[in-house]
């Protein structure tokens, strides 16, 4: 492909491209030595099952390896073990490796509903780490400094506010940079939080010979809740693994706005077609809800099938206009800054229930039903736009400024 529209595919979502130069000519050169590139993107297994926010990396390596270069999906099932200290302000509780290569079973199934599996390259970091020695790895130390690890921002917040910084937490960053080196990348992937172990792998690179890799960033993915980060810990997350209807109900909750994100960072839709979408939908020609449908069908129809796309979209219809739902269903606009997220209180603020030991009641009785879904806990995670059902007549639809 001609190099300028590979780089117009490259740089689509991407944050940081260190150096825009320095890849064009990679590109250049690659292809008047008819060699793809060695493209790198590494996670640990440090949870059994990835959602749509790990897959905005793994879409942009799936890019490049639709352009013809070499994926390599590299699974740190010893960097997993040391735990990386990426925007921790403790240290991470280390897996053991019987966890770890759990895991990674489950990453190795999950990453080839995205990537090609025929033409990606897995690796495990433990390839070349469990065969260094202690001398290896004080050589491995000796070409970094101190004063260069402090510069990290999460180390240098964490040692101002006494905040402990394990020794080993400090190898993390040299052990993955090492991974480039080992693998001889040429480009490195990683979420915008990971620019520091990113440079760490060029100037690595560098000190043992090799050209230094190309960085590419992504930015972390906000979850439905458009506030935080998609994490299971936030309750805001779309696990790949999860059933077409949860997926497809969890999607049609986002915002507009978060939704022409997703689509940017998710969609396989074109360049063109994506712009064409927005502006359809500044224009009104183009009503959101149904490109959010379009969008919960083909991120279901990638990690299960276009069968299952279909069953779910006819299951959310049904949803929601066999259940009664009202034509004039009460539309409430809500800033997000005002949102009150504990449930009874919600709907105490809403006026459908008198109380919030009405709403507790309410919900413990099965009597609340959130897009569809009936509501199982009062701590139940307030996403963007929001049919709420209480009891059988009581009906309000929420939008989040």
């Amino acid at each position: 492909m001609d190099i300028e529209k590979q780089m117009e595919i490259i740089k689509r979502g991407a944050v940081d491209l260190i150096s825009e130069e320095e890849l064009r000519d990679r590109l250049k050169k690659a292809q008047a030595e008819n060699r793809p590139l060695r493209v790198k993107l590494g996670l640990d297994p440090t949870a059994p099952d990835l959602h749509l926010g790990h897959t905005v990396v793994l879409q942009k390596l799936k890019q490049f390896q639709e352009l013809g270069h070499t994926a390599i999906f590299l699974i740190g099932d010893f960097t997993g073990m040391i735990g990386d200290p990426t925007g921790r302000i403790e240290t991470r509780p280390a897996l053991s490796k019987e966890e770890l290569l759990a895991n990674a079973e489950t990453y190795k199934k999950q990453v080839f509903k995205i990537l090609d599996p025929e033409k990606t390259e897995i690796r495990f970091n433990s390839e070349w780490f469990e065969t260094m020695n202690a001398s290896d790895m004080i050589r491995l130390c000796a070409k970094y400094t101190m004063a260069r690890m402090m510069e990290r921002e999460d180390f240098r917040n964490r040692f101002q506010n006494n905040i402990p910084i394990s020794i080993h937490e400090f190898l993390y960053p040299l052990v993955q940079g090492y991974d480039s080196v080992a693998l001889r990348a040429d480009v490195e992937l990683g979420g915008h939080d990971q620019i520091f172990n990113l440079y760490v792998g060029r100037d690595l690179q560098r000190s043992y010979g090799q050209q230094s890799q190309i960085i590419v960033t992504v930015p972390l993915l906000e979850g439905t809740d458009g506030i935080n980060k998609m994490s299971k810990s936030y309750g805001n997350y779309v696990g790949i693994d999860e059933p077409p209807d949860v997926i497809f109900g969890k999607l049609m909750s986002i915002s507009d706005e978060l939704m022409l994100k997703y689509y940017e960072l998710l969609s396989d839709i074109t360049i063109d077609e994506l712009k064409t979408l927005k502006e359809g939908i500044k224009d009104g020609t183009i009503h959101p809800r149904d490109a959010k449908v379009r969008f919960a069908k083909e991120i279901i129809t990638r990690f299960h099938s276009k069968e299952a796309a279909d069953e779910a979209h006819l299951n959310f219809e049904k949803v929601f206009k066999e259940k009664e739902i009202p034509e004039d269903i009460e539309t409430v606009e809500i800033k997000k800054i005002e949102l009150e997220r504990w449930l009874p209180k919600l709907l105490l603020n809403l006026g459908m229930v008198s109380s919030t030991s009405e709403g507790k009641r309410m919900i413990g009785q099965g009597a609340v039903i959130i897009n569809g879904e009936k509501v199982k806990s009062e701590d139940t995670p307030i996403s963007n736009e929001l049919i709420i059902k209480v009891g059988k007549r009581r009906f309000k639809k929420i939008l989040f400024k």
